[in-house]
């Protein structure tokens, strides 16, 4: 009877690791960057910023591909980081990089984009965005757009949209439907997350600036905050319960 108790254990360990969340799997890893699958064309890559406020943190953005193409939603943190992501998506996985597309005018946005400049890839602003970094004297996107800004990866289309105010006045979100994906970037919080930097930010605007974002978009199975774990719908219900205190009465 004494062997029931190893195989027990045995067992219970293959269930816990086959129900490991697949949010803990990468395909590429190094001390400065980190690259997860979300799905078979869609990768999270993650980049280190360090701030007086909150330590070192770990900046979300995108890599989508389709066709031999891909376009990168925010990138790495710095120039460094930025030529490293670029190998790995045109050596590595072998597509040419189309676009890049900046969130807003933050550092954990557009840090290394002048990494992509060099190699003659446009990138893709609001208005605003391109006021503010030169404002800031941050590294500038090329091409300005106002309100919506639609680009195509081979056949599919990817929705690059300003909402509203919220992390900052010129924040988009950018959505690829044949993904049912959502890159949220800062406006977006991951579940359990606390309000973060707010120097820039619209907190009576916020939560209806998402609330618009979820009823644009009432398909959307994946959504990516600009930190923290991706998840599902529930991370814009949980953005919009964060912030709607500060809501105004109107």
């Amino acid at each position: 009877m004494t062997y029931k108790l190893p195989i027990l254990i045995l067992f219970f360990a293959f269930t816990l690791l086959s129900c490991k969340s697949p949010k803990t799997h990468t395909t590429y890893s190094s001390e400065t960057l980190k690259i997860i699958p979300v799905s078979k064309n869609s990768f999270i890559h993650i980049s280190y910023l360090s701030t007086d406020d909150y330590g070192k943190v770990a900046c979300n953005g995108l890599v989508y591909m389709n066709d031999g193409e891909a376009v990168v939603f925010d990138t790495p943190t710095d120039t460094e980081t930025s030529n490293e992501l670029i190998q790995w998506i045109t050596k590595t996985k072998q597509h040419n990089i189309k676009a890049v597309v900046v969130n807003h005018f933050h550092d954990d946005c557009l840090g290394g984009i002048e990494a992509f400049h060099e190699l003659n890839i446009p990138s893709y602003a609001n208005n605003a965005t391109i006021e503010l970094a030169k404002k800031e004297g941050n590294p500038v996107p090329q091409i300005s757009f106002d309100t919506e800004k639609e680009l195509t990866l081979g056949n599919k289309k990817i929705i690059n949209r300003h909402f509203g105010e919220a992390h900052t006045k010129d924040n988009i979100v950018s959505y690829i439907p044949s993904e049912q994906l959502l890159f949220g970037g800062c406006p977006v919080k991951s579940l359990n997350a606390t309000k973060g930097y707010l120097g820039d930010a619209n907190v009576e605007k916020w939560s209806k600036t998402i609330s618009k974002i979820k009823t644009a978009y009432p398909d959307l199975k994946t959504v990516i905050p600009g930190h923290g774990d991706y998840g599902g719908i529930e991370l814009l219900d949980y953005t919009i319960t964060l912030f709607k205190t500060e809501q105004s009465p109107k």
